[in-house]
């Protein structure tokens, strides 16, 4: 007899949590527990990227309690089995992510077990499991820090995977956080299309495939969800915005290095209608980003297409997840650091969603959204998958 199980998957980048203590997380949180009780899954996974913030060793501590406050909370008491890991040992700088993944078990949800990559089996979930700290010798799950020598020309960042294994009833899957590279800079990502930054990210995620799917394991469904900071192609959405446009390119005066590209518009006062600098981009008509959750732009989100062979994803009905103002009156508007862009994924294997439960025509069992809409959760809104899991119950 085909049963289902209610899953409910978050990923959330809280670096900016962390650098703004205290203000943003109590709406923070009620948002992610509103989720929980009108979504009401058995299986929550949660994967955070930037544990810590910028300031990771000043702010480490917050970012424990952080965890506490969502584990120990009134909201999750049915939860009666848990498993987080953080990895937040930030001096062990050759294998620090930054990542942290928590994954709660409802008391009504009995058979799940979880792999042990050393024994290589399966074993059931039980009480509170919680690993803080460098996880070396932690065998549950498996975490990676991209190797230095990927990328010699980019500075070598707090980046990786970790995955964890599970059998819900008798469905197995595996579970990756992930953060890739950002664009370090507007104006060099606006030198090509894909920019230079596409292509590290698209070699960073084949290799995070190549690794869970290796045969050392039996390859299983799976779910990457986390901060792939996929970005639009620039250059193309330049051009498209400017077409009315005068552009400028202005450079330093000592180097012939782009300093600032502006496109002004050709009559209607010459005003500014783009603003791009290597850490600013300013178009005046940012409501495109928002105006129907930003579909007119999202033909440029182009860096998944390249998976499609192994990778499928639910449809984006949502605008783009970074980068918000961390101002918390201003929940709905973008910050002008970068272009908006799709960052925050929950993408799959073509195996998970043939094992995601769809209802009749007309009612949507499968959910996938930002969270918080309305409200300032920094500047990455999180995003979650919920969908009912086909799993045989026996």
């Amino acid at each position: 007899m085909e049963t289902y199980t209610d899953v409910l998957l978050v990923t959330a980048n809280v670096g900016s949590l962390f650098d703004n203590v205290g203000e943003i997380e109590s709406d923070w949180l009620r948002e992610l527990f509103g989720t929980v009780q009108s979504h009401k899954p058995r299986f929550i996974a949660l994967h955070f990227q930037e544990v810590g913030g910028k300031d990771y060793m000043v702010n480490m501590g917050h970012a424990e309690n952080f965890f506490w406050n969502i584990e120990s909370s009134e909201e999750m008491r049915d939860f009666d089995r848990v498993c987080i890991y953080v990895d937040n040992h930030f001096k062990n700088v050759d294998s620090f992510t930054a990542l942290g993944s928590m994954y709660f078990i409802h008391k009504s949800l009995k058979n799940i077990y979880q792999y042990d990559f050393n024994v290589k089996d399966f074993k059931a979930v039980s009480g509170q499991n919680k690993y803080v700290g460098s996880l070396d010798g932690v065998t549950t799950m498996e975490k990676e820090k991209f190797p230095k020598n990927f990328w010699p020309d980019f500075k070598w960042s707090r980046k990786g995977f970790m995955r964890t294994r599970w059998i819900i009833h008798n469905q197995g899957l595996d579970l990756v956080n992930v953060h890739l590279f950002h664009d370090a800079s507007n104006l060099i990502a606006c030198n090509a299309s894909p920019s230079i930054y596409s292509a590290n990210r698209q070699k960073a995620l084949r290799y995070v495939i190549n690794r869970i799917s290796e045969s050392s394991y039996t390859p299983l469904p799976f779910f990457l969800f986390g901060d792939f900071n996929f970005r639009l192609d620039t250059l193309s959405l330049v051009q498209n915005l400017s077409t009315s446009a005068e552009v400028q390119t202005v450079k330093k005066d000592s180097s012939n290095e782009v300093e600032k590209i502006i496109c002004e518009e050709k009559d209607n006062d010459h005003k500014i209608l783009l603003h791009i600098e290597t850490k600013m981009f300013a178009y005046l008509h940012q409501a495109v980003f928002r105006e129907d959750n930003g579909r007119a732009i999202l033909k440029y989100d182009k860096e998944i297409a390249a998976f499609q062979d192994v990778i499928a994803e639910e449809e984006i009905l949502f605008p783009p997840s970074y980068p918000y103002s961390e101002d918390y009156t201003k929940p709905t508007q973008y910050m002008n650091t970068r272009c908006p862009s799709w960052c925050d994924r929950i993408l799959m294997s073509h195996t998970a969603q043939d094992i995601i439960h769809r209802r009749d025509e007309g009612e949507s069992s499968v959910v996938y959204n930002i969270l918080g809409p309305n409200v300032c959760m920094g500047d990455h809104k999180p995003v979650f998958l919920s969908f009912a899991l086909k799993t045989n119950g026996h």
